[in-house]
Parts: C-alpha cells; sequence; structure tokens
C-alpha cells in the first residue's frame, strides 16, 4: 500500500531545501575571491575580472603568486607558491598565470620553484601542475624523507589540459597544445601538438608545410556567423532534415 504523505511536512522540507540552496549560493557569492574583494588573501597581483571560486582550495604563498585579468579558478583549486607558508621566497613571483586562463574544479598548481602558465589557457578538472619531484637516490632512506628535485614548469599560451593530467617538473609545453584526459607529461612538447598517455607521446602535430599529420577525422567546426540573432537559432533548430537540406542548397546557390 501507498504511505501516506504528510502535505504540511512536505511542504516544509521543500522551503528548508530552497533557502538552504540560496544559502549556499549566498555563500559562494561572498566567499569568492576577487581584485576587489580578496579577503585574507594578498595576491602578488591579480587583474581586472578574475575570480577564485568559493569553496577555495589550499592557498599559500600568495604575495609571490601573480594572477592576471579575466581569469576562472574553478572551487577547490589548490595555488601554492614555495615549500610551506610563510616563507621568503624573494623579489620575483614563483607562480604566474596569464589572462584569460581557467582552471577546472579540483586542479592543482604547486609551485615550489618558477610555474608558468601562458594566457588563454583551459584546464579541465582535477588538473595537476608541479614543479617538485621526490627523488629516491638513497635506497636506504624513505623516499618521503629524501630531499626533492625542483625544475621550472612552463605551459605555452592558448592550450587546453586534459582532465586529470599531470604535469611533471621540467616540462616545457609549446603554445597551443593539446594534452589529453590522464595524460602525463615530462620534457619538451613542440607548439601545435596533441599528446597523450603516460608519458605522454605526441600523436598529433600541424605544421605550416604539411598541415595536421595525421590529418584530422571530422571537419573543423564553422563559427556562427556575425549578426546571427538567437531567434534565428532557434527557428533553425526546428527545421527538419529536409528544409535543412533545402537551405544548404539555397545558400550554395547564392
Amino acid at each position: 500500500m501507498p504511505r501516506s504523505r504528510n502535505t504540511f511536512s512536505s511542504w516544509r522540507r521543500g522551503l528548508a531545501q530552497r533557502a538552504v540552496h540560496a544559502g549556499w549560493a549566498w555563500v559562494q557569492r561572498t566567499g569568492s575571491v576577487t581584485a576587489e574583494h580578496p579577503g585574507r588573501l594578498r595576491f602578488g597581483a591579480m587583474g581586472t575580472g578574475t575570480r577564485l571560486a568559493f569553496p577555495l582550495g589550499t592557498v599559500f604563498g600568495e604575495p609571490w603568486i601573480h594572477v592576471g585579468a579575466y581569469c576562472i579558478i574553478g572551487e577547490q583549486v589548490t595555488l601554492t607558491a614555495g615549500l610551506m607558508p610563510d616563507l621568503d621566497l624573494g623579489p620575483d613571483p614563483i607562480l604566474r598565470i596569464g589572462d584569460g586562463v581557467v582552471l577546472g574544479r579540483g586542479s592543482h598548481v604547486i609551485a615550489d620553484t618558477a610555474v608558468t602558465i601562458g594566457s588563454d589557457c583551459y584546464f579541465g578538472p582535477y588538473v595537476y601542475v608541479t614543479s617538485t619531484n621526490h627523488s629516491y637516490d638513497d635506497p636506504h632512506q624513505p623516499i618521503g624523507k629524501q630531499w626533492p628535485r625542483m625544475e621550472p614548469v612552463e605551459i605555452g599560451p592558448g592550450c587546453w589540459i586534459g582532465t586529470g593530467a599531470v604535469i611533471l617538473p621540467g616540462a616545457r609545453i609549446g603554445r597551443n597544445v593539446v594534452v589529453a584526459a590522464g595524460a602525463v607529461v615530462r620534457g619538451e612538447v613542440p607548439d601545435h601538438a596533441v599528446v597523450a598517455g603516460a608519458p605522454a607521446r605526441v600523436v598529433r602535430r600541424w605544421t605550416p608545410e604539411d598541415g595536421w599529420q595525421p590529418p584530422l577525422r571530422t571537419p573543423a567546426p564553422v563559427p556562427i556567423p556575425v549578426g546571427v540573432t538567437p531567434e534565428q537559432l532557434r527557428a533553425l533548430s526546428e527545421l527538419d532534415e529536409d528544409s535543412a537540406a533545402r537551405l544548404a542548397e539555397l545558400d550554395a546557390e547564392a
């Protein structure tokens, strides 16, 4: 038999749920960090329009962290400069993030020595970038107690770093590079390349002489023409296949 439903209790639960959601949205808005409202954080530089979403991840060494303009730093993103908080790291920034960078939820950028992320880079969630790696030279000492190795990391502008990718110390990634999800990158990656695997290897590359090799399997997306309105797009979405094909023919004839 269906259980009797208490309408009043259901109404109260719905009201409480809406209140919780509204309250959490307020907390997220209020807790986010911007140049105008940095809270307790004092970054070395933070550009206009940049926002760190709340809840924050671990953030320390912020005087040595420079973040460009119009960046989006997702929830639970860790940004650190130095091995631990409250160190004097000298006059120069350690972690540099360019303009228009997006760091996906749960990503970590660990800059114990110089890490540079170029402008217009997009990170999926849970990307891990580090300039430090454990050493295991001494077979008689626990690895966690041995002094780590540090090498600078550089990610060129315009890159796309897929979900769960790991960028290791010493990596130098070129311009407009795609790093596949789950890839582990070390060493140098040339401009306009696609890398995948662990360790990551170049699986596709563009050059002025040969274009993309191996060739792309799908045609490039066509941008929406300038001046097309949302109403026109909605009307196009309602066309059937025959009508769409006829419009394409008329466009070709024109």
